[in-house]
């Protein structure tokens, strides 16, 4: 009888099932991934205590960073950003079909964003200021750049979730994204009555909701969280809502590139003299589009005045190089030169 080599022994006892030791614990290390993960976004998402005084003391500084129209106190309300946290909570509870945590998340940015509203229109209703500036108005007409800046920075504080070593960047990512303003905005909408404000920044709201649950459930699928055969059906759902926005947003960017055209025809009307102005310096200008035809007003500077002429010359330059009427309003600031007399001492 033949004696079996000792090697024989030692590679079926002790190597072969070694060999599929670390495919076990890999996959037991991605489970425990996985669960741990869920547990702390589950944590994230609770609608306690702390979670709502950071909503109450969040939406008070940006909405009295919004009617002071100062930007460094807007910052400091996105620095604390505590919606965030739930939306991610409730991306990966609809990624992976975890119902208790899709619940809770979208409880808890329910419960987040009406709190958030009735608080900012009672203050608005409070202060009662006659009109709102440059920070409230950027906040309502919002573009595919929004839905873009959103996206990214979804993709960053997702991932930021699964890498601890970047935590330190979702500070940057919530000002990018920035999540109460907009809520903010609308509730002051609410307290003027004015619908088309309100509506505006819900739809920017909207825009930074879903780019970053979307952007969240892909940055979670492709690190491995989630497989693709579960994942495909809230991913489609995800992608339907966002490409509904992406309609009115792409119509505020078509404006919005329009409004560039504009300024840069008339700016170029003006600096060639085409139409006759001589020592002119356009400072700023602002288009209403809801008139018919559109109404562009212009703030310079000027050494000469401006007549009926000239305004109707370059009304008749700008129909030609943008295929469309405008009228024209000069807001005219007079530039006169003093010097002191000849002979006279300083």
């Amino acid at each position: 009888m033949a004696r079996i080599p000792p090697s024989y022994w030692r590679s079926v006892c002790v190597e072969e099932p070694t060999r599929s030791l670390p495919r076990v614990e890999k996959s037991e290390k991605n489970l425990i991934q996985v669960q741990q993960l869920q547990t702390e976004l589950l944590d994230e998402s609770t609608p306690d205590t702390s979670y709502l005084v950071l909503i109450i003391s969040s939406c008070a500084i940006a909405t009295f960073g919004l009617l002071a129209n100062s930007t460094a106190v807007i910052i400091g309300a996105m620095i604390i950003a505590p919606l965030m946290l739930p939306i991610r909570g409730l991306a990966f509870g609809a990624l992976t079909g975890n119902v208790r945590l899709f619940r809770r998340g979208l409880l808890a940015v329910a419960i987040g964003t009406l709190l958030a509203v009735l608080l900012a229109c009672c203050l608005g209703w409070l202060v009662n200021i006659a009109g709102f500036g440059s920070e409230v108005w950027a906040r309502s007409e919002p573009t595919l750049l929004d839905l873009g800046i959103a996206i990214a920075a979804g993709g960053i504080s997702g991932y930021a979730k699964i890498q601890p070593k970047i935590s330190g960047s979702l500070a940057g990512t919530a000002i990018a994204v920035a999540l109460m303003p907009p809520i903010c905005v609308v509730g002051l909408g609410l307290s003027q009555v004015n619908g088309s404000l309100s509506r505006g920044a819900a739809l920017l709201y909207l825009t930074n909701l879903l780019g970053i649950t979307l952007s969240c459930m892909l940055i979670f699928l492709l690190a491995g969280y989630a497989s693709l055969h579960h994942a495909r059906k809230p991913l489609a759902w995800a992608l339907a809502l966002t490409a509904i926005l992406v309609v009115p947003l792409g119509i505020s960017f078509a404006k919005l590139v329009r409004q560039a055209q504009l300024e840069t025809s008339l700016r170029q009307a003006l600096l060639n003299r085409t139409v006759t102005f001589q020592r002119l310096e356009l400072l700023s200008s602002s288009t209403n589009w809801l008139t018919n035809p559109p109404e562009v007003r212009l703030n310079v500077r000027a050494r000469e005045p401006i007549t009926p002429r000239q305004v109707a010359l370059l009304e008749e330059f700008l129909q030609r190089e943008m295929q469309q009427p405008f009228t024209l309003i000069f807001v005219v600031g007079q530039v006169e030169e003093i010097r002191r007399e000849e002979g006279s001492n300083p």
